[in-house]
């Protein structure tokens, strides 16, 4: 098979790679890709919201299989203008995409799926919004309706912090189109974990879960981030749980977008709380996260890509997906700044030294190549994976990676995975 991935991230990095060790690969492409992904895959210069320019290169190219990273393409519709060409892309339409694309529609499906979450009221005048959270007072929260690359999301513990939220959002039009609605929503309480399944419109198969540290700061201090570290599998989330989070959340997921006639195919990211009454739906995301694909995929023993095609094609009960059971720690190396303002352009040594035990990986997420040189090109830079019987041996191999690293300019979360030991 020739197979395209599209994206330039960690995400895709990790993808890649577990697409490579398919037997089914005869020519593997990454659009636009980066240094890391260079080393096992051709690139191709088209950046992700080119969603014409990607479907005409799969259809020039004869690829048979296009899987996308990010959610940007996906919300633009490239598995729609793949369809037409009759090649198989591993994402929902643009219609089932929406399940990211707009709060709104999660919830709807939610209530109407009976799919346990909080509360919830969307507005588009600020006047009706602000009068909403006096009467139902903080904590609340408050998010854009559409992608607003992570940063829509305002977790409110005081009316003040809420009503700036929705001022922002409603009359300042700091998201543009992605916050000319907001939902607003009861606080819940209770650890957060990030839940993966691969669906094919009609069933679904657990992917995987973990748990992703979204602040910037050591003792989750600091502004909420793209995600500077993850683990899995998430301590506490048991069999058990897992069972009831697929029968209760992504099945009857599955069983309303089918009824709404936009069937959902590919991978389904479900945020979830797990609260003292059980899992509920936070939010859902219509692809894989990051830094959780480069947590899950490093333990993936089976053929990723067998099971990304039974995906497209159906029948995706009858594809085994086998799991080594250990515990995965990732750790990313952002630049100094992050997740403000922060300087491009340094250099980072040190890569092949931090990556030469076989149970450590490191992803590039937001680097480029000069010369034999590799140099910082983004806000999170490289995450660093390890592996290990335990908790603690994967998170000491992860960490004495990071320290092998020669990067002045980069820094990183130093209590990943801390919490649970």
């Amino acid at each position: 098979m020739r197979v395209l991935v599209i994206g330039s991230g960690g995400r895709e990095h990790a993808l890649v790679r577990a697409i490579a060790k398919s037997p089914l690969v005869t020519k593997l492409f990454c659009a636009p890709g980066n240094p890391g992904i260079a080393t096992v895959a051709e690139l191709v210069p088209i950046p992700v919201t080119e969603v014409e320019a990607l479907a005409s290169f799969a259809a020039s190219n004869d690829i048979d299989l296009v899987v996308p990273g990010p959610e940007a393409p996906l919300v633009a519709g490239i598995a729609d203008l793949l369809a037409e060409r009759g090649i198989r892309c591993c994402g929902p339409s643009k219609a089932a995409a929406q399940l990211e694309g707009s709060k709104q529609f999660t919830k709807e499906v939610a209530d109407a799926a009976g799919i346990p979450t909080a509360r919830w009221e969307a507005f588009t005048e600020a006047h009706h919004a602000l009068d909403f959270i006096s009467r139902r007072g903080a904590p609340i929260v408050v998010k854009a309706d559409g992608l607003a690359a992570g940063k829509g999301v305002v977790v409110a513990q005081t009316e003040a912090e809420a009503e700036a939220a929705v001022i922002a959002c409603l009359r300042e039009g700091t998201f543009g189109v992605a916050g000319a609605r907001v939902v607003i929503e009861e606080f819940m309480e209770g650890p957060e974990v990030s839940v993966f399944a691969l669906c094919d419109g009609t069933e679904a198969v657990f992917l995987g879960a973990a748990r992703d540290h979204k602040r910037v700061g050591d003792g989750d201090t600091g502004p909420n981030t793209g995600g500077m570290g993850a683990i899995a599998p998430p301590p506490g989330f048991t069999h058990e749980t897992r069972t009831q989070v697929m029968e209760t959340i992504i099945r009857p997921t599955l069983v309303e977008m089918e009824r709404r006639g936009t069937p959902f195919r590919g991978i389904l990211f479900a945020g979830l709380m797990l609260t003292e009454e059980g899992p509920k739906l936070i939010e859902y995301n219509v692809r894989f996260g990051d830094p959780e694909a480069e947590t899950l995929l490093p333990l993936l023993e089976s053929d990723l890509l067998a099971a990304l095609l039974a995906a497209c094609e159906g029948g995706l009960a009858a594809v085994p997906l086998r799991w080594r059971a250990e515990a995965s720690v990732s750790v990313v190396l952002a630049a100094q700044g992050y997740p403000g303002a922060y300087h491009r352009g340094t250099r980072i040594a040190g890569l092949d030294k931090a990556a030469a035990e076989e149970a450590v990986t490191l992803f590039h997420a937001g680097t480029r190549a000069e010369g034999d040189a590799i140099l910082a090109d983004g806000g999170r830079v490289l995450v660093v994976n390890g592996t290990g019987p335990s908790l603690t041996v994967a998170r000491n191999r992860a960490y004495a990676a990071v320290d092998a690293l020669e990067w002045p300019e980069g820094f990183c979360r130093r209590d990943i995975g801390a919490h649970f030991l």
